[in-house]
Order: structure tokens, then sequence, then C-alpha cells
């Protein structure tokens, strides 16, 4: 998986972001890491919002401490 800090998060934050984050290759491996992180690593719902690029392509945005946490998937 690769990790790019779009939005300039601050360095300490977006490493520990990066250490905790799963090597998912697919949208259902990304949902069952998301499961197994403690509560109060993501807000209830889990995923924010799914943004359709094609039918393809989708963005899943993921709440995730102060940031939203936005993975590309297809």
């Amino acid at each position: 998986m690769k990790v790019i800090n779009a939005d300039h998060v601050p360095a300490p934050l977006f490493e520990q972001i990066r250490e905790i984050l799963p090597g998912a290759e697919n949208l259902w491996q990304l949902m069952n890491w998301t499961k197994t992180r403690p509560k109060q690593y993501f807000d209830p719902q889990i995923v924010a919002e799914v943004i359709v690029q094609d039918e393809f392509t989708h963005d899943v945005v993921i709440p995730f401490h102060d940031v939203f946490l936005v993975f590309d998937t297809t």
C-alpha cells in the first residue's frame, strides 16, 4: 500500500498513521482491519463516505483521529 501525505498532516501524526496502516490490497481487507482496531481510533460508522470515480474505482473515506484517511480502491 502506498501512503501519501496529501494534506500535509504533521510529520509525527503521519508517521503514526503510516506505522499502523495494514498492507490491505482490497476493500474487504481494509474493512476487516478497521474492525480489529481499538474503538477510539475510528468513528462508530467507520466509513464516512464512498466516492465513485468510475465503475471500477472508488475512494473510501474513513475518519481517523483528527484526520480523514482516503483509500483509493479499484
